[in-house]
């Protein structure tokens, strides 16, 4: 567990942008029983924890990528967080919609993309990597080179561990689901006997609770 994991995973905890129920579990909108829930845009009503999440990315994507040209946020959770680092790294920031608007342009990709362009990716949650890979793929169709993806946070499904390998995106994220277990335990958030609890759900997400 590194220092950035470890800040990030307290600080959700802290702000109730992640919700650990392990006896009370949520229904996610897929279906899915699960006993956390993660909402990471409550980060950006917490100033201490945006500028964390803000300047975390920004590091990393200083000492990751000596070059690129545009940072691109994925719409709608990552339009902030991305803007935040833009201008923290004075770079160029356009947002990828899920879909085409339905009037005037009909664009996908808001913003100035260049064909060529170097792009960086922020995103706030990754599952099961979906529709990231989606956004990856409009830019990639628009003539951009995707260097990578930073993203806040990531339950470490197989599932998109498999998906980004397949799309080679190397994806980055400044916190996940095993520091995040542990910094709950370490915080009281939960309790040990919780642990295998949040460690099963993991293994079988679609089928747990069932």
């Amino acid at each position: 567990m590194n220092e950035i994991s470890l800040t990030v995973a307290k600080q959700l905890l802290d702000i109730k942008a992640i919700r650990l129920q392990p006896t009370n579990p949520f229904t996610w909108a897929s279906g899915w029983k699960s006993p956390i829930y993660c909402d990471n845009r409550k980060a950006l009503s917490y100033s201490a924890a945006r500028t964390y999440i803000k300047e975390s990315f920004a590091k990393i994507a200083k000492e990751k990528y000596a070059e690129f040209d545009v940072v691109a946020g994925v719409a709608t959770g990552a339009i902030a967080q991305g803007a935040l680092v833009a201008d923290l790294l004075n770079k160029p920031f356009i947002y990828v919609r899920s879909a085409p608007k339905n009037h005037g342009m009909e664009n996908l990709i808001e913003g100035d993309l260049k064909a060529g362009q170097k792009v960086l990716v922020i995103e706030d949650l990754i599952s099961t990597g979906g529709s990231s890979l989606k956004a990856v793929e409009a830019l990639r169709n628009a003539g951009a080179e995707v260097v990578g993806m930073l993203a806040i946070f990531t339950y470490g499904f197989q599932k998109a561990v498999d998906a980004f390998a397949d799309a080679k995106v190397e994806l980055t994220t400044l916190s996940n689901y095993n520091d995040m277990i542990q910094a709950a335990v370490e915080s009281g958030y939960v309790t040990s006997a919780d642990i295998d609890t949040l460690k099963e759900w993991r293994k079988s997400p679609e089928t747990w609770g069932c």
